[in-house]
């Protein structure tokens, strides 16, 4: 139950995001999508550790991999845009939220990997989106557009859980 009030915490928290009410700078944008990334990452591998349910331990296992990729695809583009690129951290909210998850057990914990799930692509969904419309550097805007619809698609699959 804790968890799941964080979970609405956390999506009302992205809903109030300054970011998505203005244009972001392009360290801003990598700042932002790494974070989002490890926060993607993490969490999976949490839910990795324990789940039983076949249908999420792959959704989780895709998280990982696509994930991993959508950074690797941000730094490079960024590297091309001559964006300093710093580790990927988690904010002080993803890292509470990771917390909370460690702390679940058994089905607790995959209902509350997937509304963590739900609350976070729809952020990062508003990201991308959101910078590749109105971002100001070119390789990142590409980048951006490209990861626009795997986003989409790992939403589509949460729908389906």
């Amino acid at each position: 139950m804790k968890t799941l009030m964080i979970s609405a915490a956390f999506g009302a928290a992205i809903l109030a995001t300054p970011a998505m009410a203005q244009v972001m700078t392009p360290s801003e944008y990598v700042t932002t999508a790494g974070a989002s990334d490890l926060y993607e990452i993490t969490s999976s591998k949490v839910v990795l550790e324990t789940t039983q349910n076949p249908a999420l331990r792959d959704f989780a296992q895709t998280m990982v991999t696509q994930h991993t990729k959508s950074t690797a695809d941000v730094k490079a583009a960024a590297l091309k845009s001559r964006v300093k690129v710093a580790p990927p951290k988690l904010t002080p909210l993803q890292q509470e939220l990771v917390t909370e998850l460690r702390a679940e057990k058994g089905t607790a914990r995959d209902a509350a990997y997937v509304a963590q799930q739900k609350a976070a692509h729809g952020q990062a969904l508003a990201v991308q989106k959101a910078y590749a419309t109105e971002g100001t550097a070119p390789a990142l805007k590409t980048t951006a557009a490209a990861i626009v619809p795997v986003v989409e698609h790992h939403i589509m699959m949460l729908k389906a859980m």
